[in-house]
């Protein structure tokens, strides 16, 4: 599913805006979303779950390639934990 396809379902789902408001609305969620969780907030959307930013250390790995030693560098990195209503959805 891509942000068009969301953007399709909001429109069709919401007769009173227009296909370009539908995606503008949806695109500027997902804004909101990355501004967020670039400044270290968590951002919690309850029934669905929850995106938070690690920070994961620097560590020792190997090239697959190669097989050479290497230091991967330390990164921020995104995490999504869905909710326990997420799960009971099925």
């Amino acid at each position: 599913m891509t942000k068009a396809d969301i953007a399709r379902i909001v429109y069709e789902r919401h007769g009173g805006i227009s296909n370009r408001e539908a995606a503008r609305l949806v695109e500027q969620i997902f804004e909101t979303l990355k501004s967020r969780l670039s400044d270290g907030e968590k951002v919690q959307i309850t029934g669905f779950g929850t995106f938070l930013v690690r920070q994961k250390r620097e560590r020792r790995g190997r090239n697959p390639q190669t097989g050479e030693e290497m230091v991967i560098k330390s990164r921020r990195s995104v995490v999504f934990r869905p909710s326990k209503l997420f799960g009971a959805a099925e």
